[in-house]
């Protein structure tokens, strides 16, 4: 694991993350992940933003000189994953504003598209896709391979940039999945 103040922390990450990774593809071999959110995914992941919250509570942010960087990297997927907890993932992003030297750049990226697509408001780095596999609308797409590469994301194919919905195309995109609509608004994205 490399030299790391927190290696016990570490380890608790690593199997919070392995565990919800697990379930995601057992879900999915059993043809389980269409259809909405599943009462078993959200509840690993809400027992992990939980368990993360006491490590943030033990030891401080989980930079990657506390917990190396393979936990740093699952304390990230754990957020990513806790969208039934909108309150959590702005506050871990915060934190992770605050220890921007002590994490990987691009998972900064991921979080801040995905608390914009939630909130139902264009992102900045072209992260989040839409159910059909198209790129969510994005604040600025003539300066996405730019940004992209300054936190180390690759870029973005011409053609998939020219698909790029308008943020005008936000509200309609929602109204295609009005039950998604109405679970964000459930748990207070909105």
């Amino acid at each position: 694991m490399g030299s790391m103040e927190k290696p016990e922390y570490a380890e608790i990450l690593i199997r919070l993350a392995k565990k919800d990774l697990s379930v995601r593809e057992k879900l999915l071999k059993e043809n389980q992940m269409g259809g909405g959110y599943h009462p078993e995914m959200e509840q690993i992941h809400r027992k992990n933003a939980e368990s993360l919250r006491n490590i943030i509570k033990d030891i401080g942010f989980p930079g990657i000189s506390k917990v190396g960087e393979e936990a740093n990297e699952a304390a990230w997927l754990i957020v990513q994953h806790s969208i039934s907890e909108p309150e959590f993932m702005m506050a871990f992003y915060g934190l992770m504003k605050e220890n921007e030297m002590d994490i990987n750049k691009k998972h900064l990226a991921y979080l801040y598209d995905r608390i914009q697509y939630f909130q139902g408001k264009p992102q900045r780095f072209g992260t989040q896709m839409n159910a059909d596999g198209s790129i969510y609308p994005v604040i600025n797409s003539e300066n996405l391979n730019t940004l992209r590469l300054q936190y180390d994301l690759p870029p973005i194919s011409q053609d998939d940039l020219g698909r790029i919905a308008t943020i005008e195309e936000i509200e309609r995109i929602e109204n295609e999945n009005p039950d998604y609509v109405l679970w964000r608004n459930s748990v207070g994205w909105k």
